[in-house]
């Protein structure tokens, strides 16, 4: 396997998947039963040519060949095997290349395993994904070949960035790529069925797994970051509304309304137009994101690239796909039927509260990451937009959003009456009352205060409903297991992912309460954080791969006896002369004890060390929530009810109306 095949893959793959975009819309117009029949078998060839692309560029990373630019500027012969694989997606052509790969595979997932869709449909939806993936590998091509040669080949290469370099962000791109571009599955569908000027229950039921797909992976991929960025980058934080963060956040706002969306269309058909919007608008902010790391108008620890001919590609593709789609949408949404009546008490008006608010996030957070940028092209001023922007903005969104979520999947569908649901839920209610008095006499600020109480609103209220399906407490143990037995397991699922979410902001309302200091001390002096008495016994060095460390012993007691010992350490890379922090992490699930190495001081017979110590209440329960909320995902994914789409509709005339 050499470069050279690698780049003829990529070639490959590019014409195939013009094909793609081509070929099939033509059959579907025409009702031609071969052309049509061309799409599965055009998807599965591109996924592998892409495959073999990717497969060639992860052999030349393992076997050294500096030849290749990308292997040379991101690698070097001592570099460990497991970062020259994962290096491969850690620069900007890599991560392009995998961001293709990635939606050929999804192009392929529709063609193996979306048989049972109604040709004309399949044949759409494969049409356009053909069509975003040609986009994507011509920049490959023609901006950002990772097959680039370079002569004379160095002896060793560059290495990497060694904050790349740790197992959390090796394995985070790929994660949250098949998040972003899972999306472009719905996406499809939506113009699919713009084009068709029909959407049904059967749509929404052959939507729905896959947004519920792309939602589980981007929330993995959001907490793995944000845990990365919590135990390597050593500021003791786990979120700092950075752009590039922010970037994954807003598709996951409009995805999570998605996936709720496409419930009202498979139940009640309500909601048609809106969910085709949310289906256009989560993947054109996926395609956003990209945009924004790679055009250099950001600025973050995340960015891959700066420069502006990239940036004008991705931009024009952007105004393609984004502007085209939407010019397709005003075209032909007004053609879609509506759906059913239903009350404003009811789940629906529930659920369109549920997006109203997702939306309302999602554009404070849009606004407050662009418009730095834009008062930097417009008026020349630099300014910045950070965490109490976002905080004194999203909380107060996100606290009603949270107690109306409660409510949600207690409400009949149509039309509900709330005295039922309340009565249901007055044990939940009351524990919540309850947490909210005991963060009144532990906690500061009102915002964490009334976070909290809502966090276990959530869950109790999810655990509620499960209850309540169960008829748990009203009949025989052995009565309510037959039943749960019966039970979809898509309802298991939705009440985990809710009680996800209470986790997780249970772990922020506890990590607003967080202490560190910065101290500089001799080896042997103590500190005192958090009633914890903090000993720096011990500095010694040591060597590793590719770098050379500064290790630090420190004594963490409480009352006298030992909690733990921390190892934090520094490591200095000499091919890069860069220096990065190994943070020291203590969990026991309820708080972290958490401790930084930082510069050493004074002379070597009497030096000083300065540390950075932190305490961090609820701190794992950030990540145990996210962790929780895939869970959800998946558990609906196994339900063959939700997986498995809904069977071909009745009479296959209707399955295409002319444009």
């Amino acid at each position: 396997m050499n470069p050279e095949l690698g780049n003829f893959a990529l070639a490959l793959a590019c014409g195939i998947a013009a094909g793609q975009a081509i070929l099939p819309l033509i059959g579907a117009q025409r009702r031609d039963p071969r052309l049509m029949g061309l799409a599965p078998a055009l998807a599965v060839g591109q996924m592998l040519c892409l495959i073999t692309s990717f497969a060639c560029l992860i052999h030349a990373a393992i076997t050294n060949d500096f030849s290749v630019q990308n292997v040379a500027a991101n690698s070097a012969v001592d570099k460990p095997l497991l970062y020259k694989i994962t290096g491969v997606w850690g620069n900007h052509e890599g991560s392009v290349l995998l961001w293709a790969m990635i939606l050929s595979i999804c192009g392929g997932a529709v063609a193996l395993f979306g048989r049972n869709l109604p040709s004309a449909l399949q044949a759409r939806v494969i049409a356009v994904l053909g069509g975003v993936a040609a986009g994507f590998e011509l920049f490959c091509l023609l901006t950002s070949n990772p097959f680039a040669r370079v002569w004379p080949a160095p002896m060793d290469g560059q290495g990497m960035n060694p904050l790349l370099q740790d197992p959390g962000l090796a394995f985070h791109p790929p994660i949250l790529y098949t998040g972003y571009v899972g999306f472009a599955v719905p996406f499809a569908f939506a113009i699919a069925a713009l084009i068709e000027g029909r959407v049904d229950a059967a749509w929404g039921r052959w939507v729905r797994p896959w947004a519920v797909a792309a939602w589980c992976f981007l929330t993995c991929g959001i907490a793995l970051g944000s845990w990365w960025s919590y135990y390597v980058l050593g500021w003791g934080g786990y979120w700092f509304w950075d752009p590039v963060e922010n970037a994954s956040l807003i598709p996951w706002l409009t995805g999570t309304a998605l996936v709720h969306s496409a419930i009202v269309v498979e139940k009640r058909e309500g909601l048609k137009i809106w969910t085709v919007l949310l289906a256009i608008g989560t993947f054109s902010f996926s395609l956003s994101g990209t945009f924004l790391v790679r055009s250099g108008i950001l600025n973050s620890v995340h960015a891959f690239a700066n420069d502006p001919a990239r940036g004008i590609f991705i931009l024009g593709l952007l105004a393609l796909v984004i502007g085209g789609s939407l010019l397709l949408f005003a075209m032909r949404a007004p053609q879609l039927t509506t759906g059913g009546l239903f009350a404003p008490v009811s789940r629906e008006g529930l659920l369109v509260l549920n997006n109203i608010l997702l939306c309302s996030i999602c554009a404070v957070v849009l606004t407050g990451t662009m418009y730095p940028p834009f008062m930097s092209l417009l008026f020349g001023k630099t300014i910045s937009v950070g965490k109490p922007f976002f905080d004194a903005t999203t909380i107060p969104l996100a606290i009603p959003l949270m107690a109306f979520m409660g409510f949600g999947p207690m409400m009949p569908w149509k039309r509900a009456h709330m005295w039922p649901v309340l009565r249901r839920l007055w044990w939940a209610a009351g524990l919540s009352l309850v947490a909210l008095v005991v963060a009144v006499m532990r906690m500061r600020d009102i915002l964490p205060i009334l976070a909290t109480a809502m966090a276990v609103w959530v869950i109790a209220s999810s655990a509620t409903d499960v209850i309540e399906r169960l008829r748990l407490f009203r009949q025989p143990l052995s009565a309510s297991i037959r039943r749960a037995r019966s039970l979809p397991r898509a309802v298991f699922g939705a009440a985990l992912a809710h009680a996800g979410v209470g986790v997780t902001v249970l772990g922020l309302a506890g990590m607003s309460q967080a202490s560190h200091r910065i101290v500089e001390v001799h080896i042997g002096q103590t500190e005192m954080l958090a009633g914890d008495a903090w000993t720096l016994t011990d500095v010694r060095n040591a060597k590793g791969p590719n770098y050379d460390a500064m290790i630090a012993t420190i004594e963490v007691r409480h009352n006298g006896r030992l909690i733990t010992t921390l190892h934090p350490a520094k490591r200095t890379f000499a091919s890069q002369h860069q220096t990065t922090t190994e943070v020291a992490i203590h969990t026991n699930l309820i708080s972290d004890t958490y401790g930084v190495l930082g510069d050493k001081h004074g002379t070597d017979a009497d030096p000083t060390y300065v540390l950075r110590l932190h305490h961090n209440p609820l701190a794992p329960w950030m990540w145990l929530g996210g962790l929780v909320m895939a869970i959800g995902g998946a558990l609906s994914l196994s339900d063959r009810r939700v997986r498995v789409g809904a069977p071909r509709r009745a009479q296959a005339a209707n399955m295409v109306t002319s444009a």
